[in-house]
């Protein structure tokens, strides 16, 4: 199997596209190639088979991940200009993601799931916890947080959230939701400054609650 290779790159970013769009069980690999335009041989100089090329995606979405708090790290925000920007990114990309795909992984590759949510959690509370501390010391958030708990609480309130059935929702839509679950972290966690802010912010960037 060959690793490190644009063409590999090409396969997990594509692969990733499908599946977010359509799920996981009706994508074959087939489906795949036709849709990325190489043929099943290269497809498997690759990856092995489909729980393979989960796993490199899983992969994928950590590198991204870390990527994108690089940028924003060198972009020199506070600590509550750097939240509304992963808020941001993270509303979007989830509303281009079809639900089923995570009812999918769990039913039909349990284990590569369970690493997919080590690797997701440990990556959101390590970020979150960066997140605090940084509020503490610009002054925009409460100096009283246990950190730990504050981090833990919000990881189980975003996948909570992805668990969310469109039924539960009623009247609301997973957007008004999203944003409302994170105004409340925003208010719980800062300081008289820090709202304040926030509030400015908001207005700027058409965040409406």
């Amino acid at each position: 199997m060959v690793e490190n290779d644009e063409k590999l790159d090409l396969i997990i970013s594509g692969s990733y596209r499908i599946f977010t769009e359509q799920g996981l069980r009706n994508v074959s690999m087939d489906d795949i190639c036709r849709s990325i335009g190489i043929s099943k041989k290269t497809l498997y100089l690759y990856v092995d088979n489909k729980l393979d090329l989960l796993k490199k995606i899983v992969e994928y979405i950590r590198t991204q991940i870390h990527q994108r708090i690089k940028e924003l790290e060198g972009r020199n925000l506070n600590a509550i200009d750097v939240l509304l920007e992963m808020s941001k990114i993270a509303n979007t990309k989830h509303f281009r993601i079809n639900p089923v795909i995570s009812f999918e992984f769990r039913k039909y590759y349990p284990k590569a799931f369970e690493e997919f949510i080590f690797m997701k959690k440990e990556l959101i509370i390590e970020h979150i916890i960066k997140n605090i501390k940084q509020g503490i010391n610009e002054g925009l958030y409460r100096h009283d947080l246990n950190i730990e708990i504050v981090a833990h609480l919000y990881f189980q309130k975003i996948e909570d959230f992805h668990k969310l059935e469109l039924d539960d929702l009623e009247d609301f839509s997973y957007r008004k939701v999203f944003e409302v679950m994170f105004e409340n972290h925003i208010r719980g966690i800062a300081n008289a400054k820090g709202i304040a802010y926030f509030e400015k912010q908001k207005e700027k960037l058409n965040f409406n609650i």
